[in-house]
């Protein structure tokens, strides 16, 4: 297992508000309200009524004990999706740390949230080589489906965009790799989500023209925690 959760609680998505919050009814018959990590629309994930799982924080500092962690969904079949986008980035650090990708090569040291571009960005890792060639890493998080394509973006970005002409204009002084993180055991394929944000699919066959790397990389997700399947087939 790549990444182990906590222990977590299940329960019942109630609805979600003011995008940080969820009522969630727990199977003890209690209902609690949990902090939910995802910024975003949560496109076809978002579903009151489905089995979830929270974490709790003993952190008396904390505004809301709980996390919403899982939920999940039945798209292609029962699978669990996973919700707190904080984690991708925590689990592509072990990942790298064990060296799980060889496409990256001997990479001899890995920082994160570095500053570069015109625009004033910062990659998700920085891996040097010892020379002067490095590599930039940009993590995505991806739960969005259709069949057996995972899709990203869910809703036009702007920040992704911005991501994206970064990359492509570090090339070909450096390398530069987008790592969708397939948070979801379903889907075998990923492609742009061209009809939330065409500018975006626009941008990233661009990139892919011009010596950007794509790594679709699928997971496993489930109560006991996140472990990776492999690369998915990218599909432009």
């Amino acid at each position: 297992m790549l990444y182990s959760y906590p222990p977590l609680l299940p329960g019942i998505l109630v609805k979600r508000y003011k995008r940080f919050m969820a009522d969630i009814a727990l199977k003890t018959g209690e209902t609690i309200t949990a902090h939910c990590p995802n910024t975003g629309p949560m496109t076809g994930i978002y579903k009151p009524g489905a089995k979830v799982y929270v974490s709790r924080s003993d952190n008396p500092k904390r505004k809301l004990a709980y996390t919403w962690e899982l939920i999940e969904v039945e798209d292609n079949g029962p699978t669990w999706v996973g919700v707190n986008t904080s984690l991708p980035n925590q689990i592509v650090a072990l990942a790298l740390e064990q060296r799980l990708w060889t496409q990256l090569g001997d990479y001899h040291r890995v920082r994160r949230e570095v500053t570069y571009g015109q625009e004033k960005s910062r990659i998700d890792f920085l891996l040097d080589y010892g020379d002067d060639r490095p590599l930039y890493l940009e993590v995505k998080n991806t739960t969005w489906v259709r069949g057996p394509l995972a899709l990203f973006p869910d809703t036009v970005t702007t920040r992704g965009q911005k991501h994206l002409r970064e990359l492509t204009a570090i090339l070909p002084q450096g390398r530069a790799v987008m790592l969708y993180f397939i948070n979801r055991s379903d889907c075998p394929q990923f492609s742009p989500g061209d009809d939330a944000d065409p500018c975006y699919g626009q941008l990233l066959r661009q990139g892919v023209d011009q010596g950007l790397e794509v790594l679709p990389c699928r997971f496993t997700v489930s109560p006991q925690g996140v472990d990776y399947l492999g690369l998915g087939e990218l599909v432009l």
